[in-house]
């Protein structure tokens, strides 16, 4: 048996599928036989369009038609001749490989695209470099190593980025553990979004396990039995149901409505990152969306979402809630978060850096874009916008300045948007919640970020498993910080929630519910316990 920290609850027996990353070498030798070289390259372009085919129906199944959409662009682009052409022709003239002549046709056309003048066209440099990347990994016999996974996969990995985690296929992986990481790491939020049980932090688990060995994951109690005997199988399969038939029985809070003795409602809403975690967070009976974390919109792919892909899918989260709250967060990326296509300089303190807010006043345009496409959202659900990483009054009089020219334009263009659209701010710098009573006058309502609250407060790394016992959302200074956020909250006439991982937090509702905190907001999975516990303090009260 190995311990770690239990970061998504639940059970899991499976078998073991270890992941780690290949990197993409050409050969740019010259080719000695072309003719090989260019059925090489035709049978991995039918591969990849027999992949796209796969890819584009599972999604437009599990996530939605208009983001299945991107892969009939790939297509495309596998059936235009001048496109394919051009590799067979790198072979021919260039005795270019074939992965060498993909790579050549794939930065030509890339930069061609790139410096159209249509947005749509320079738009289509990325499709170009996604398509001509997975016919290169066809090509060099790279699999994805998260596409093509049995039944009952464990997935067992040195980290998973969130991109990573996002990508997992729940009706095939029912777990993952990893050597490092914390309950508040970026992997860990998205398994439990996913429902999907996980421990992390597990030190060395990628070198003592070997692919197909059996692997049993106790997530509650956050520990791992590898090649289990039949006394412990049967255990775990009795666990499995037990917690099953209490996930069935909790089924019976989804629709409650919760509220103070003065009347306040509660909220009990969930934290998503992309559409097809609405699932989740709907099934759980959840009040609203407290936290879309906008990032994964734009993590994995080599250019920023334009403007219209956006407001599509903050569209579809704002239709689906069908009227329910919907806090958006715009982009935090900065930190532990990294998107290639901005070339954000290394740091030595990127959690102190230029991130989030921060960072969207350095890229304005890059913002406006979001902002307009919230705006325009809301005209089709309570869509309310969150700035991340506030710390003064004045970052939140520059981003309303901004949100106020891209009304603006919007309105100089005839594009439909709701002016009275709700702004608020995360809270979860500690100089943020010192001044709460001052920051409050300028917002509509406050979400206390708790993750970063509780590492700023402690100056606790919570991505570092080897202090993560020094990581107390307890801690009476970070317990002071939320209650004077709520009061002064309360105090300007505005409501005050949480959307960090304490919301969702089991030991914290009862403290929680005594500040008059106003919306707890976590991963799907969490919501049932959470309702039902709220729902029995309150009747004994």
């Amino acid at each position: 048996m190995l311990k770690g920290i239990a970061a998504s609850k639940g059970y899991a027996i499976g078998k073991i599928s270890i992941m780690s990353h290949q990197e993409i070498t050409i050969d740019e030798r010259i080719c000695d036989n072309v003719d090989a070289e260019l059925t090489t390259l035709k049978g991995a372009v039918e591969k990849s369009k027999v992949q796209l085919n796969a890819l584009r129906v599972k999604t437009a199944e599990n996530i939605g038609e208009h983001e299945a959409m991107v892969f009939d662009s790939h297509m495309m682009f596998l059936d235009d001749p001048e496109f394919v052409g051009a590799m067979e022709e790198a072979i021919r003239n260039d005795m270019k490989r074939a992965a060498a002549a993909v790579e050549q046709v794939k930065i030509f056309f890339e930069n061609m695209f790139s410096q159209m003048d249509n947005a749509y066209m320079r738009e289509r440099a990325t499709d170009i470099v996604d398509v001509s990347n997975r016919i290169i990994k066809n090509i060099l016999g790279i699999t994805s190593e998260i596409e093509d996974l049995p039944e009952n996969t464990i997935i067992v990995a040195h980290d998973l980025t969130p991109s990573d985690t996002a990508q997992l296929d729940k009706s095939k992986v029912i777990g993952f553990l990893t050597d490092i990481g914390g309950v508040t790491s970026h992997s860990a939020i998205m398994a439990r979004s996913l429902e999907i049980c996980a421990v992390v932090g597990m030190g060395n688990i990628t070198a003592l396990v070997e692919n197909g060995c059996e692997c049993i994951i106790d997530g509650i109690k956050g520990e791992v039995i590898l090649a289990p005997n039949k006394d412990a199988l049967e255990k775990y399969r009795k666990l499995a149901l037990e917690y099953d038939k209490k996930r069935e029985e909790l089924k019976k809070y989804r629709d409650i409505k919760l509220a103070y003795k003065d009347g306040r409602e509660i909220l009990v809403a969930g934290n998503i990152g992309s559409v097809k975690d609405l699932d989740s967070v709907i099934e759980n009976g959840a009040d609203g969306i407290g936290l879309f974390r906008t990032e994964f919109v734009f993590m994995d792919r080599e250019a920023a979402p334009t403007e219209e892909e956006q407001f599509e899918i903050y569209k579809t989260v704002a239709e689906r809630m069908s009227g329910k709250p919907v806090v958006i967060r715009t982009l935090d990326i900065g930190g532990d978060k990294q998107i290639s296509y901005l070339q954000l300089e290394q740091e030595m303190n990127p959690f102190l850096g230029l991130r989030a807010i921060r960072l969207c006043f350095k890229h304005e345009e890059m913002f406006k874009a979001q902002i307009k496409a919230l705006l325009r959202a809301g005209v089709f659900g309570d869509v309310q916008i969150m700035l991340p990483m506030i710390g003064t009054i004045e970052e939140i009089r520059q981003a309303k300045d901004i949100i106020n020219k891209c009304k603006e334009e919007l309105k100089d263009a005839n594009i439909p948007f709701k002016d009275e659209t709700p702004v608020g701010i995360m809270i979860e710098i500690p100089a943020a919640a010192i001044a709460a009573d001052i920051l409050a006058d300028e917002v509509d309502f406050f979400s206390i970020g708790t993750n970063d609250l509780i590492q700023y407060t402690l100056a606790v790394d919570r991505m570092n498993s080897n202090i993560s016992h020094l990581y107390n959302p307890m801690n009476v200074s970070v317990l002071r910080l939320i209650e004077m956020s709520i009061k002064a909250a309360h105090k300007a006439g505005i409501w005050c929630g949480m959307c960090g991982e304490m919301a969702g937090d089991l030991r914290a509702t009862k403290i929680l519910l005594e500040m008059g905190l106003d919306e707890f907001s976590m991963s799907g999975s969490s919501i049932l316990d959470v309702k039902e516990l709220i729902y029995n303090q309150l009747k004994n009260e």
